[in-house]
């Protein structure tokens, strides 16, 4: 046990229980100090421990921000703070209407104090700077009352789109006239296309006018501010830092935009939520199209083509994680939420909580805003989460997929869980769903142990509490733990387990008629999955290593490749294996082999008697020969092209005298 920490635990006016050892062990605390009311009268307590020089871990989330501040008053006072941290435990585990099962309550609240415990990822990051040059497109009307509004704090240029009326000319923004036909970017970079554009002239006397229009104009501004009211310039525009869309007809709309946009000046810091490996992308070989996973899951379009591999923008990254969830070959993984990461705080929590109730507990995974909140609201309100229901938040749940679930199954969970806020939601992790339950009933297992819930749904009792479900060693990468997972869940697998198109796991076939060896699929397999026979002409296949890019299936100018999604559990799918293959011919002259057997014999079918340069001639000889001896047969023929005759004598001075 780690010395020098203190846990302070409040049963928020008796109102919950605990298992103050229990917690005490999981904490790796010094001491354990259970009080009633410690953001009211027992205050003073936490005051106390603030003050020492002992780590501090306060069980309540709710008054977390007030901890937070009384730990920079005391620090202020006595210029000594004890490092301090908070964790929800009530809410997630404490308020339950499991009062018959106390056990699991406390098992349920060790097992998130544990995991709380872990080393939190190190996120790097990045500097954006924003100068506050502003762009503000839509209505006359709208549009220069939404200037007035940011004018003092950004610098403002207004793109109207009607014919509303033209406004006299202010010093504190610029106004013109034009249709947006394109927008790229995001905070401090982003880049408008316009069609049309005309600028308000300034000068004279009289009635404002706009100059001459010109077809096409650019723009780059650090700030967006979009109020046309109709599409939004960009997909998942809420997570578009430094766009602002709003419909300009609802009332409020204008004053809430102003407030946050007027704070977008200066220098700030943003999380490179990803890491990307360029070698091993799928995404292309020699121009041939194979895996586009994460470019048809980004919600933003972040990532973007660049030849044999993607490239992520870190600037309109918004770190969801749905491309690292369906990365076949871990080419882009999370800094945030690594695999890695997920995986121990699901084993941890799984341990905990089987070790204080010899039960498998259920996992459902959840979003840190809207997730969080729901389960606030049930726990205050109803009977709060199923008592065997651990909860795993997240920033976006888009981040689970199969490999994730899988995982969870391996670390002894006996259902998983996803709660969605929304239907964009559901459909996010839709995919990934339905391909972890395809492996599920694979190994006779029910697919319902993994499903999508809404919020009323987690207090209810799932269909396997109080199993006992062993866990595995959760060791290796994504593919790894998902093809060990499935293995130990499944009794005895005769077959390879079908599933959905798009999985990333199956076989290839190749149509023997109509493949010539020619090895094109062989030369740009990204992953090594095919590769070649060193004697003879072979095509071999190492399935464990297939992530179905369909790179081969392009590549093939036979079209004899077909992919087959599918999960092979026996070790076969670990060593390479023939697809298909044939003798090579051999040299009619030196008896080396060379070639394709039927190749050559398909050629000299269709050219010897029926083309003029091989009818009635050798020529046919040289295309059963090797190179070597094609070389030397050409060479040394009749019909020689670098033949030159009959070498003439060399006259000497004696030739000459005789004449």
């Amino acid at each position: 046990m780690t010395a020098h920490k203190t846990l302070l635990l409040c049963t928020c006016d008796k109102t919950q229980s605990f298992n103050p050892k229990a917690l005490q062990t999981a904490a790796a605390a010094e001491q354990v100090i259970v009080v009633d009311q410690l953001c009211g009268k027992d205050m003073k307590t936490a005051a106390e421990h603030l003050g020492d020089s002992n780590e501090l871990l306060i069980a309540c989330g709710q008054q977390a921000a007030l901890f937070e501040r009384l730990s920079e008053d005391v620090q202020a006072e006595i210029q000594q703070s004890a490092p301090l941290s908070t964790i929800d435990i009530r809410d997630r585990a404490g308020w339950s209407a499991s009062s018959a099962k106390p056990k699991r309550v406390h098992a349920k609240q060790a097992a998130l104090i544990a995991a709380a415990q872990l080393p939190a990822p190190m996120v790097p990051l990045k500097t954006i700077q924003s100068s506050g040059v502003c762009c503000i497109v839509g209505p006359t009307e709208q549009t220069i009352r939404m200037a007035e509004l940011v004018q003092d704090e950004l610098g403002v240029t207004c793109i109207v789109n009607d014919a509303g009326p033209i406004q006299l000319p202010s010093a504190g923004y610029n106004v013109a006239k034009g249709q947006l036909t394109a927008a790229q970017g995001a905070l401090g970079c982003f880049k408008l296309e316009f069609a049309q554009l005309q600028t308000l002239n300034l000068a004279g006397r009289g009635a404002l006018g706009y100059g001459e229009a010109e077809a096409t104009a650019r723009s780059e501004c650090d700030v967006f501010i979009d109020l046309r009211g109709g599409e939004p310039a960009f997909p998942s525009y809420q997570k578009r830092n430094g766009y602002f869309w709003a419909d300009p007809t609802k009332a409020g709309e204008l004053e809430r935009i102003a407030l946050t946009a007027r704070d977008r000046v200066g220098e700030f810091e943003k999380s490179v939520y990803f890491k990307l490996e360029t070698s091993l992308c799928a995404h292309s070989r020699a121009n041939q199209p194979g895996c586009t996973r994460c470019l048809d899951v980004c919600p933003t379009e972040a990532i973007f083509s660049a030849g044999d591999h993607v490239e992520i923008n870190s600037d309109i990254c918004a770190g969801c994680g749905s491309c690292a969830a369906v990365c076949p070959t871990s080419a882009v993984t999370m800094n945030e939420t690594p695999f890695e990461a997920l995986t121990q705080v699901m084993a941890v929590m799984a341990k905990v909580y089987r070790e204080h109730t010899d039960e498998t507990p259920r996992l459902v995974f959840h979003t840190l805003g809207a997730g969080a909140d729901a389960i606030a609201f049930l726990a205050r309100y109803y009977d709060g989460l199923a008592d065997d229901l651990i909860p795993l938040g997240l920033e976006h749940i888009d981040r689970i997929g199969h490999a994730e679930i899988m995982a969870a199954f391996g670390a002894g969970y006996a259902e998983v869980l996803i709660l969605a806020d929304n239907k964009t939601d559901r459909q996010a992790v839709t995919a990934e769903v339905e391909l972890a339950q395809a492996m599920l009933s694979g190994t006779k297992n029910s697919p319902s142990r993994v499903r999508v819930i809404a919020a009323e749904e987690l207090g209810e009792a799932g269909d396997n509490v109080g199993r006992v479900s062993e866990p595995i060693l959760l060791v290796g990468g994504r593919r790894d733990i998902t093809r060990v997972t499935v293995a130990a869940m499944a009794d005895r697998i005769e077959a390879p387990i079908a599933l959905p198109a798009g999985a990333p796991y199956g076989a290839i076939e190749i149509n023997s008629d109509k493949c010539t060896l020619c090895l094109a699929c062989v030369s740009l397999c990204p992953t090594g999955a095919l590769g070649d026979h060193p004697d003879r002409p072979e095509v071999q296949f190492t399935e464990n290593a297939c992530v179905q890019c369909g790179v081969c299936e392009s590549t093939c100018p036979e079209t004899a490749i077909i992919l087959k999604p599918r999960l092979d559990l026996s070790n076969d799918a670990l060593i390479p294996r023939a697809l298909h293959g044939e003798d090579p011919f051999e040299c009619v002259n030196c008896g080396a082999p060379f070639g394709v057997a039927s190749t050559i014999n398909r050629i000299v079918e269709k050219l010897e008697n029926k083309h003029w340069m091989y009818t009635n001639a050798d020529n046919v000889q040289l295309i059963k020969m090797c190179n070597d001896c094609r070389v030397k047969a050409q060479f040394h023929g009749d019909n020689s092209p670098m033949a030159m005759g009959e070498r003439p004598r060399v006259r000497t001075r004696d030739d000459y005298l005789d004449n």
